[in-house]
């Protein structure tokens, strides 16, 4: 019997990555996104071992549904769930829509909530399983005009942590990717200004892509070797690309600082 690992925002980038790299290796892969077209699309490229649900994560029930549905080829067990649907969007924060706010919220943080929500039974059944989660290099330190987003990414980092010692009484690992730059549609999202459209990140992951420090651009397939190596490792945070990990570190030692030198670069 293959293994199960089941995907949230699983249509496109680092889902979409990582559906494929794990059926690449014999897994079943199950997941779920909001846009139909590219689960479509997915299912078409994965040809088999697959089951995939187009819905939202803001919806308890129909995850619930969704994860239950798939547990039961395996008996009611899941090895991984990816914790991976987010949206970005910017803005300073008291320009950007409340609603929009709150949709960053719902997607980026009760999202992973509800999936833990959904998964939690069906992990307790497999032996050595993963409940995964997509943080953010945004939990190293608080970037302007992404207050929100960044607010949300370092929840999801705290809840990790939080959640690797509770879980850990029915053997089941907890751990989060912390990914940087990737190109991924994610910089799509919305830059707000007086409430205003004013544009979106799409350009980013281009003007990084000649950097070769931790802020280079990376391809979302390196986030879902990290997903993978989780699967077989032990540590709580996966830093892509891994240098993260020290810009982290520093900032932890000392966040007054890191904050007053963010506020120099901008006064330049």
């Amino acid at each position: 019997m293959s293994k199960l690992i089941f995907i949230t925002g699983a249509g496109s980038g680092i889902g979409r990555a990582a559906a494929m790299l794990f059926h690449e290796q014999g897994w079943f892969v199950g997941g779920c996104d909001a846009n139909q077209a590219s689960l479509e699309q997915l299912s078409r490229e994965l040809k088999d071992r697959n089951a995939l649900t187009c819905l939202d994560v803001r919806d308890k029930s129909a995850l619930e549904v969704a994860l239950a549905d798939f547990c039961d080829q395996a008996n009611g067990a899941l090895d991984i769930m990816f914790n991976n649907a987010g949206i970005a969007t910017g803005g300073y924060f008291e320009e950007v829509p409340y609603e929009k706010t709150v949709d960053m919220v719902n997607i980026n943080l009760v999202g992973v909530l509800n999936g833990f929500y959904a998964a939690i039974p069906y992990l307790r059944k497999a032996e050595n399983s993963l409940c995964i989660s997509t943080s953010s290099s945004a939990a190293i330190y608080g970037a302007a005009g992404m207050a929100v987003y960044t607010a949300t990414k370092y929840a999801v980092k705290g809840f990790t942590h939080a959640m690797s010692v509770e879980l850990a009484r029915y053997g089941v690992r907890v751990a989060d990717v912390m990914p940087g730059i990737i190109d991924t549609p994610l910089w799509q999202g919305t830059r707000y200004k007086q409430g205003r459209p004013a544009g979106n990140y799409a350009k980013m992951p281009e003007m990084n892509s000649n950097r070769t420090d931790s802020a280079r651009t990376i391809a979302p397939s390196e986030v879902a070797k990290a997903v993978w190596d989780a699967y077989f490792g032990d540590q709580l945070h996966w830093y892509v690309p891994p240098e993260l990990e020290e810009s982290d570190k520093a900032t932890s030692a000392d966040y007054q600082k890191r904050r007053d030198e963010i506020i120099l670069e901008r006064r330049r």
